[in-house]
C-alpha cells in the first residue's frame, strides 16, 4: 500500500506538472491569449519553471522508487516531498491567479501524508520480494 501511494503521489505530480505546461503555456501561447511584453513573459516564464519542476522533480521520484530507492518511502524523502509541495503552494499562493494548481498541491501533499502514515508498515514488493516502509532492503524472511 505505502508503494502504491508513492506511486500515486509522484504519478498524479508528473500529470498535474505536463497538463499545467501544456494548458498555461503552450494552449495560452497558441492562441495568442497574451499580448507580447514583459508581464508576458514573466507568466510564461513562472509557469513553465513551475510546470516543468513539478515535472523533474516527479520524474526523478519516480525513478528512485522503481529502482527500490528506500529513501523515498523513509522519514527524509517524505520531507523532502512534502518541503517540495509546500513551496509550490507557496508559489501558487503568491504568484498564480488562480486555484488550479494549489486544489493540486493539497491533493499531493494529502498523498504524500497518506503515504506517510502507511510507511511503518510491512508491505512486500511482489516483483522483487524486497521490504519497502521499515528501511529493511534484505531479503524477505517470509515464503
Amino acid at each position: 500500500m505505502h508503494r502504491k501511494l508513492l506511486y500515486a503521489a509522484y504519478g498524479f505530480l508528473l500529470l498535474s506538472g505536463i497538463l499545467h505546461f501544456g494548458i498555461d503555456v503552450v494552449s495560452q501561447y497558441l492562441r495568442g491569449k497574451r499580448a507580447a511584453g514583459p508581464e508576458a513573459t514573466l507568466y510564461y516564464g513562472l509557469n513553465t519553471a513551475y510546470a516543468l519542476g513539478q515535472v523533474l522533480f516527479a520524474l526523478l521520484a519516480l525513478l528512485a522508487i522503481r529502482n527500490g530507492v528506500a529513501f523515498m518511502g523513509q522519514r527524509p524523502g517524505l520531507t523532502l516531498g512534502l518541503l517540495a509541495a509546500v513551496a509550490w503552494l507557496t508559489i501558487g499562493f503568491v504568484f498564480l491567479e488562480y486555484r488550479e494548481p494549489r486544489i493540486v498541491m493539497a491533493i499531493f501533499a494529502a498523498l504524500l501524508i497518506g503515504a506517510a502514515l502507511t510507511a511503518g508498515l510491512k508491505t512486500r514488493s511482489l516483483d522483487r520480494g524486497i521490504f519497502y516502509g521499515d528501511g529493511n532492503t534484505g531479503q524477505s524472511k517470509e515464503r
